[in-house]
């Protein structure tokens, strides 16, 4: 019985992932960046705690999913752009020491396929690609089964890689990289910036844009438009470089998928030229709202178990 902990800049999610890869018993709360990281895990001690004690289990182990840059060896936070002052936090060595069991850390987009890998779109797969599409972009690559690790074991930001030089500028330090062109608050930005007054000052989140775009509202679906040109775009740039079997799509703003598939896969066709784009399957990740926290229990079975 894993213990699974997803830390994310919006919510942390947890829960105890049985053998099967089924969550008997989670919970979540908001992460409340600006009260530091002290406070965030013991928000996630207590909850899975008593997420534990609810599926009256004692936990084996612990894996964690959390946004990057980290280094998933050492069980410690970077820099990362959406945990401000969270940098050199380990909470693998924190819920390790409060559960008695071991603990591992690794990037949320990487926990995620790891759980797509054993448990859902990616089993049948020895290279694909998952990407996570939310507050940020983030992306893992698996080859032969196992995750792609750079130079000193990092994990490669290619939501980062760079679209548009003149585009808008990231939190990263460049203009025009993927994540500031395709991720949720580029959506919220875009139409903010581009649209009339009624529109600016409602300050929409990418869930109600896309819940507007749905009713034909006409300034939504321009932003849907092109935020599925833009997500196209990046994807393609990942099949010309990788030609993988598969793409699996996750994340909060692809729970709005159908609004976005057809145009990106007419991006991916218009752009794709020397590699067989046709043959690499576009999928939606396949294991739900508890993806997350499935993702983070299987860190600990790659981790622990491989």
């Amino acid at each position: 019985m894993i213990g699974g902990v997803d830390i994310g800049g919006t919510k942390i999610a947890v829960g105890v992932v049985d053998p099967s890869g089924r969550v008997l018993a989670g919970d979540e709360c908001a992460t409340d960046v600006q009260r530091g990281f002290d406070h965030a895990m013991r928000q996630a001690t207590t909850l899975l705690q008593q997420c534990a004690e609810r599926a009256q289990v004692k936990l084996d182990g612990i894996g964690i999913g959390c946004t990057g840059p980290l280094d998933s060896a050492a069980g410690t936070l970077g820099n990362v752009n959406n945990l401000p002052g969270w940098e050199g936090g380990n909470p693998a060595d924190i819920l390790s020491r409060e559960f008695g069991v071991a603990a591992a850390l690794e990037n949320d987009a990487n926990a995620a396929a790891l759980g797509e890998l054993r448990w859902g779109a990616g089993t049948s797969k020895a290279r694909f690609l998952y990407v996570t599409v939310g507050t940020g972009i983030g992306v893992s690559v698996i080859l032969d089964g196992k995750v792609y690790r750079g130079a000193d074991g990092c994990h490669p930001e290619i939501g980062h890689h760079i679209i548009d030089p003149s585009g808008p500028p990231c939190t990263c330090g460049v203009r025009g990289c993927w994540e500031s062109l395709a991720a949720g608050p580029a959506m919220t930005e875009w139409l903010r910036k581009s649209s009339p007054a009624t529109y600016r000052n409602a300050n929409l989140g990418a869930r109600e844009i896309c819940a507007r775009a749905q009713d034909s509202d006409e300034w939504a679906q321009r932003a849907v438009e092109r935020e599925a040109y833009y997500l196209g775009l990046g994807l393609a740039n990942l099949i010309t470089m990788f030609a993988p079997e598969a793409i699996v799509l996750g994340g909060s703003v692809m729970k709005s998928a159908h609004l976005f598939l057809d145009r990106m896969r007419e991006v991916i066709r218009q752009n794709c030229r020397l590699v067989p784009a046709e043959r690499v399957e576009i999928a939606l990740a396949s294991l739900g709202t508890d993806a997350g926290v499935i993702g983070a229990a299987q860190v600990w079975h790659d981790r622990f178990e491989r």
